[in-house]
């Protein structure tokens, strides 16, 4: 049988690679930069498969360069460059990769928190820079003990944090689209966002990216915040209007930030917001371990395979045209 044409817009994990060269003809992007848009269409015109990274658009144009597609798939649980309507309307099935990358998130999330809380970078760098043992003070954070933590977003992600916390002594509470019939489980109590907002020591967002959530965090939400309030972001950048964040941590409307997203991503080193004591950022390393980053690896490639079989996606975002099982 003829090998399957697939373009890959960045490299993957080598175990992944391999069963993926094993079965198709591979056009492979390996510079760091995104693919140029007029290579991708040029490449996808014969294609039969897409792993495509999440700094390329997958829309009506390109879909439309690529009448052989069967599938597209992405290492990445967010799929907010993906036009699912599109992909429907062709009978295309999105794979992305959930679930394998909760809990490294949920760990690199709580030591956003607790490395915010207690101030762990300035105080390594109050070490480094050899103010340890001078009469300066090093810097003091605040206790996780006996205070209130917000979830936004109580999904997988969410309640994986929630665990950590209470084991970390803090009272939960969360808001989400909908009240968690588990919620007694995890001892967290269902409040309105504004309740939310008003009462939490420490926000944590974890929704995902969509209309409805975009500049969810702005002026308003953050003027309704203690200003003793720390704020975490580890789900998109976009959800948070940048410049209301900005203005919040200048006038110190809120203590403290912490983000592993921001908006714009990758942010520049003359942004105004690494100009302030009061924020950390990590570069989206939610789900930047060995292992996890290997399974979304492998969890891609199994979706990329399955579709160019004509078989059912492993983990299908637009479930109506996945392919059955078994099918040739």
């Amino acid at each position: 049988m003829a090998a399957y044409k697939v373009v890959l817009t960045k490299e993957t994990w080598p175990a992944a690679m391999t069963r993926i060269e094993q079965h198709c003809e591979v056009k492979l992007w390996k510079e760091a930069e995104p693919i140029p848009r007029k290579l991708l269409l040029e490449w996808v015109k014969d294609a039969e498969g897409l792993l495509c990274a999440g700094d390329i658009q997958v829309d009506e144009e390109l879909l439309t360069h690529a009448p052989g597609l069967r599938v597209v798939a992405q290492s990445m649980v967010g799929y907010d460059n993906i036009d699912i309507d599109a992909c429907t309307r062709r009978g295309i099935p999105f794979g992305n990769t959930p679930g394998v990358l909760v809990e490294a998130t949920a760990d690199l999330t709580f030591a956003l928190l607790l490395s915010a809380a207690r101030r762990i970078h300035e105080c390594w760098d109050f070490v480094r820079s050899g103010n340890w043992g001078s009469d300066a003070r090093p810097p003091y954070g605040v206790d996780l003990f006996g205070k209130t933590l917000g979830i936004v977003g109580m999904g997988d992600i969410g309640s994986a944090v929630a665990r950590r916390a209470r084991a970390s002594g803090l009272n939960i509470i969360y808001y989400n689209r909908s009240k968690r019939m588990d919620d007694t489980l995890l001892e967290a109590r269902y409040v309105d966002f504004s309740e939310l907002l008003e009462e939490s020591d420490f926000i944590i967002c974890l929704v995902p990216l969509s209309n409805r959530s975009r500049g969810m965090f702005g002026a308003a939400e953050f003027a309704r915040m203690k200003p003793s309030a720390y704020f975490i972001n580890a789900a998109r950048g976009a959800i948070v209007n940048t410049v209301a964040l900005y203005e919040a941590l200048k006038s110190k409307q809120i203590a403290y930030a912490a983000l592993d997203v921001t908006d714009p991503e990758p942010i520049s080193g003359d942004h105004p917001l690494l100009s302030l004591p009061n924020i950390l950022i990590t570069p989206h390393v939610g789900s930047a371990t060995y292992e996890t980053r290997n399974r979304m690896a492998d969890l891609a490639a199994d979706n990329l395979l399955a579709g160019l079989l004509r078989q059912a996606l492993p983990t299908c975002v637009n479930a109506s045209v996945n392919y059955s099982l078994g099918a040739i």
